[in-house]
């Protein structure tokens, strides 16, 4: 989280202008760098201006001051379009991923008065001003009730719900302007996905209601803890939930291999059941969202801002689908992937193909009949490398469905849990349990 505050833009004429701004600074310094190129006889194009260094941080920087929309819409553009993206737009979308800006604490304050009224201060015996975590949509603060309870306070940023449609149409309009994105991505679908995910997102009482159904999924599974929500401090825009004690996630990386596999097979095991039992996927899998309980070896979840429920269609495809990939079945898969929505009329033989090769490739963690080494591992890279072999056919480029791309971004995420904390799991033990489970 960074140490710097920028009061978050509440009004959508001050976010609009914001936007406004920023285009205008990028105009100056594509001019003033176009002019001094012309001066020295060095020949360059709009695209190479318009990703200078200074451009780019501005980029992000206006951006990212901006939450919810931009933060948002970078999370889908890059979850999706791979590596049809250029390495810059990339860039700028990987910092708008990772980091936000926490508001003043004058800013929260007036918020928390909104929402609790002046004595808003009485209903705690201590309240943290200083966020010790935030993201796109708000941030979260330490708390104490008089009984000494501890609890996690999650606010979120004034101006963000109200402005979401203009927000996301607005970036959507910069994003075409400065040519960043490549014409074969049709990126209206995602503008209306990153509208009703970024309402759903800032619906915090929808969250609570997640959390619960979590809550009550996992009963009994030792394997997991989850937050209570406290309802009675709870809004549509303040989040209070019980605090629960952990480490974070990555500094697992330093302990022994066992205790790293065990969390990696958690998780896994965890979204298969999300995937094939609950139908309710938690759609964000960055490691601030987990921590863990090195004691007891229990996975702590945080956060379910993020999740989506599935329709059957989905999770029976994918479950065909892993299926048929364990077994190398080439038909199985493209029926599959046709049943979750991959393939509609008229798509070139050849693309289809490349889809399925894809597949197959990013199974291979299913077919090791013995543990998968995700550190060893090359293959994001032959999946990238995959992806771009695709991306020169972009005529047949075909964008999946938007269900199907939450489920590959959780995928996406795991692995890199999995690589960065160096674990070594049997996937395939872990998968034939569902699978047998649904052949009864």
């Amino acid at each position: 989280m960074s140490d710097k505050q920028k009061s978050v833009p509440t009004s959508r004429l001050a976010r609009a202008a914001r936007l406004g701004s920023l285009a205008g600074k990028v105009a100056s310094n594509m001019l003033f760098e176009g002019t001094k190129a012309w001066a020295t006889g060095k020949q360059t194009s709009r695209q190479e201006l318009l990703l200078k260094p200074k451009n780019i941080q501005r980029f992000a920087e206006q951006l990212a001051n901006l939450r919810g929309a931009a933060m948002k819409l970078g999370q889908l553009l890059s979850m999706d379009s791979g590596e049809l993206l250029t390495p810059e737009l990339s860039a700028i979308l990987a910092r708008l991923r990772s980091e936000a800006t926490p508001m003043p604490q004058k800013q929260l304050v007036k918020v928390m008065r909104e929402h609790w009224g002046d004595a808003w201060l009485e209903q705690l015996s201590h309240f943290e001003l200083r966020p010790f975590a935030a993201a796109s949509i708000g941030q979260v603060h330490i708390a104490y009730r008089e009984s000494g309870e501890k609890l996690a306070v999650k606010v979120q940023y004034p101006g963000i719900a109200k402005g979401i449609a203009s927000d996301v149409d607005n970036l959507a309009y910069l994003l075409k302007l400065s040519g960043l994105l490549p014409k074969e991505v049709e990126i209206q679908p995602l503008i209306e996905e990153a509208k009703q995910q970024l309402i759903n997102e800032a619906d915090y009482e929808l969250e609570a209601s997640f959390l619960k159904r979590y809550s009550e999924c996992l009963k009994g599974d030792d394997n997991y803890l989850i937050p209570n929500v406290v309802d009675s401090l709870s809004s549509s825009q303040v989040l209070v939930m019980s605090f629960v004690e952990g480490q974070e996630l990555d500094e697992l990386a330093s302990k022994e291999q066992a205790l790293r596999n065990k969390a990696v097979e958690q998780l896994l095991s965890l979204f298969l059941h999300e995937l094939f039992s609950f139908k309710l996927v938690q759609t964000d899998p960055n490691f601030a969202n987990y921590q863990y309980q090195i004691d007891n070896q229990r996975l702590v979840l945080l956060d379910f801002g993020a999740t989506r429920e599935l329709p059957k269609h989905i999770s029976d495809g994918y479950l065909q689908l892993l299926s048929a990939a364990i077994n190398n079945d080439r038909v199985d898969v493209a029926t599959a992937a046709q049943h979750i929505g991959y393939f509609q009329k008229g798509l070139a033989q050849e693309y289809i193909d490349n889809v399925v090769d894809i597949f197959l490739l990013a199974c291979e963690p299913l077919r090791h009949q013995v543990e998968y080494d995700f550190a060893n591992s090359d293959l994001p890279k032959r999946i990238k490398e995959l992806g771009l072999k695709m991306s020169t056919a972009s005529e047949h480029w075909h964008a999946p469905p938007v269900d199907a791309l939450f489920v590959h971004r959780k995928l996406a995420g795991l692995f890199l849990i999995a690589a960065k904390l160096g674990a070594k799991v049997n996937v395939n033990s872990i998968f034939k349990e569902f699978e047998v489970q649904s052949d009864k």
